[in-house]
């Protein structure tokens, strides 16, 4: 048999030095992708596949036969299998059918070209007469011949176009082997650009452009197109696209572009999809998610949102659910679910709805002097000697708490239990649930100003000069600190440490357990009216129109921070950053360690008169004034965002006196000083959608 073979392949290449290659050959190199060899020896290494069928002499397939073989052109020495494996016993009359399939770029094979975009291989399909296959069998072998010192490999490339891109498709890699039977590749490999369509269930139709008649001769160019070489009509479609107008050009690439995408997400494992979906913003995340649905189950997955809401500071997972399932039946991750919940809060802080605020009133028309919220309960004293219980879901006075004999001008609040100081010289402390007093404080021989509650345990300033430091649980007075000269005025405990600042210019850090003063901080040249405390630094606001950033264990000035023109009435700190509201109707924000002033919140929105309290969170500041009015800024920019309250008297004595804000809710204690406006109070939900599901879960 290989004495016929060889003699085979002399007479054909006698034929071909005589009469060189015919049209239909040539016709025939068109759809067929040829292994090349250097000179030298040396291989230009191809992945080829060989599909082999084996028939016996009735034609008949044999060993249900057929074989799937990935290797390089390099590595083909020769075929063992052929000779000894198949030949041997199957006799001299068995047809031995070899069809070899070049890839370049192999996707998976399981289906066609264009769902997972196959390069279009290159069949050497068998001749119909004998004599024909025995020639292709002939060159195949003879081909092959002289590779004997290399082994037989496999490599799988990854799919790209021309210019080197991946392909995206629709659809995943196979799983398992990920191979079909030849027949199988060879049925879903599209040999043309309109098959390629077909495969990709498109129109043939789709691009006819509607001009007018096709041009005479189009056929004819067409079929001399198809009779030239791969090469030849590559470098004619080069020609073409040069003598291309724009538009034209443009609509080549909108027929074409689509066919070679391939969703490269898809084609992942689902650990690496996850890994390259932690790189998207969560807001893209949500428009992954509706994409596709193999997105939407990626675009779901608990543990990437997790690790979504910890870097935007999401720390709990919510138990209920933002949304109902589009499917019936398909879970919403819970912690995209929270990560929706804050970006709605967010959104609501930033730019309000339409929803006006609960309006609370009592107090007549007296002063509300202090305010507090805690869960769903909020707390306001008033100068008229009672404090009030309120619901912030109903809007409801639960209960009034009276015992006071004269103004309540501050107070604490922990879960259900309030703490309340008065003019009377006492601090009560209440069960906010019940109504009921738990406890009378007597020690103090003057007003109660202000106080500060941490733990179990509340330390109280009054304007009889000292603090006294109090047990909540027993009601007993644990240690008196005198040193004052002068009222106290503010007071900040952190469990260790108590720090006040009075009328006499002074702030003083004490220990409570000693009951002894540990520095006394000089500076101040006026009356000091607030401060900071977070354990490490001491930050006083006085009358002088300067703050001091103090150092608690050495008692030295750090910072001097200069800018406002009056009284600095309220103070937030968080970390290093520092706001600040004055009677010059400006905020500030500052950086303590540099003292650097980061922002000014003024400009064209800025308040039109004293600021009276102000709080931050979530990366706001809100801050309230005597002309009737609550701002919310960026306090990262300095940006005025909105007015988030506007009293109708604003401007005409309308004041809003105190703020309290959560994440989630802010309450406003509002009213005038000449009758313009009653005394009420404002509750702001951000969270009334989440509230609202909660509910109907429930």
């Amino acid at each position: 048999m290989k004495e016929e073979l060889g003699g085979r392949r002399a007479d054909e290449e006698e034929e071909e030095r005589t009469h060189g290659p015919t049209e239909k050959e040539r016709g025939e190199e068109d759809g067929q992708r040829q292994v090349k060899l250097r000179s030298g020896g040396e291989k230009d290494e191809e992945e080829i596949q060989m599909m082999v069928t084996f028939r016996d002499k009735t034609g008949n397939e044999a060993m249900d036969g057929r074989a799937l073989i990935s290797a390089s052109s390099s590595t083909f020495s020769s075929f063992s299998f052929l000779s000894s494996s198949v030949c041997r016993g199957s006799g001299e009359e068995d047809e031995v059918r070899i069809s070899l399939v070049t890839v370049e770029d192999e996707s998976c094979p399981s289906e066609p070209f264009g769902s997972t975009n196959i390069e279009p291989a290159n069949q050497v399909s068998p001749t119909e007469d004998e004599g024909g296959k025995e020639e292709e069998r002939g060159a195949t072998v003879e081909g092959v011949k002289g590779e004997e010192d290399e082994q037989l490999q496999m490599k799988r490339k990854l799919d790209h176009g021309p210019d080197g891109r991946p392909f995206p498709s629709g659809k995943k890699h196979c799983k398992g082997n990920g191979y079909l039977s030849p027949s199988s590749l060879a049925q879903a490999t599209p040999t043309t650009f309109g098959d390629l369509r077909l495969a990709n269930g498109h129109s043939a139709q789709r691009r006819r452009v509607t001009s007018g008649p096709p041009p005479s001769g189009l056929q004819d160019w067409l079929l001399t197109f198809q009779a030239w070489s791969g090469p030849e009509r590559l470098l004619a479609l080069d020609e073409l696209i040069d003598r291309c107008q724009t538009s034209q050009v443009k609509h080549m690439m909108q027929v074409i572009e689509p066919q070679f995408q391939r969703d490269f997400i898809s084609l992942l494992p689902k650990e690496l999809a996850l890994y390259v979906l932690t790189f998207l913003a969560p807001r893209d995340l949500l428009r992954a998610a509706q994409t596709c649905r193999y997105w939407r189950i990626l675009a779901e997955d608990n543990l990437l949102w997790r690790e979504k809401c910890r870097e935007e500071g999401v720390s709990e997972c919510l138990p209920y659910r933002s949304r109902e399932c589009v499917r019936p039946g398909a879970a919403i991750s819970p912690w995209k679910s929270a990560y929706i919940r804050q970006h709605r809060i967010e959104t609501n802080w930033r730019k309000g709805d339409e929803r006006e605020p609960m309006v609370l009133k009592g107090h007549d028309d007296h002063v509300i002097t202090c305010l507090q919220f805690s869960g769903d309960l909020i707390v306001s004293g008033s100068d008229d000697n009672t404090l009030k219980v309120w619901s912030a879901i109903t809007g409801k006075c639960l209960r009034t708490l009276t015992g006071h004999t004269g103004g309540v001008w501050c107070s604490q609040m922990t879960v259900a239990t309030v703490i309340s100081g008065s003019t009377d010289r006492t601090l009560r402390v209440w069960d906010a649930e019940s109504g009921d007093c738990v406890h009378t404080l007597y020690g103090h021989t003057s007003t109660v100003r202000c106080m500060h509650l941490h733990g179990n345990r509340v330390v109280s300033g009054s304007r009889d000069t000292t603090l006294r430091v109090w047990d909540v649980l027993t009601g007993r007075c644990e240690h008196v600190l005198t040193g004052h000269v002068a009222a106290v005025r503010c007071v900040q405990y952190d469990g260790r440490r108590v720090v006040s600042g009075g009328y006499d210019y002074m702030v003083k850090v004490w220990d409570p357990e000693t009951e002894v003063c540990l520095h006394t901080l000089q500076g101040h040249t006026n009356r000091v009216y607030s401060l900071q405390f977070d354990g490490v630094f001491v930050v006083s606001g006085s009358l002088d129109t300067s703050i001091r950033v103090w150092d608690a264990e050495t008692g030295g000035c750090i910072q001097t921070l200069t800018g406002h023109q009056s009284l600095t009435s309220g103070m937030e700190l968080r970390d290093n950053i520092l706001v600040s509201g004055n009677a010059d109707s400006t905020v500030r924000v500052w950086d303590i360690r540099t003292g650097q002033c980061l922002h000014t919140l003024q400009g064209p929105n800025k308040h039109q008169s004293a600021v009276t309290c102000l709080q931050f969170c979530r990366g706001l500041v809100l801050s309230s004034s005597d002309d009737g009015t609550v701002k919310l800024w960026d306090l990262r920019t300095g940006a005025w965002l909105r007015d988030v309250v506007a009293l109708q008297s604003r401007g005409s004595g309308g004041v809003v006196w105190r703020i309290r804000a959560s994440d989630t809710r802010l309450v406003c204690a509002a009213g005038s000083r000449n009758g313009t406006e009653e005394t009420k109070l404002l509750v702001l939900d951000f969270d009334l959608d989440g509230r609202k599901q909660e509910t109907d879960t429930k």
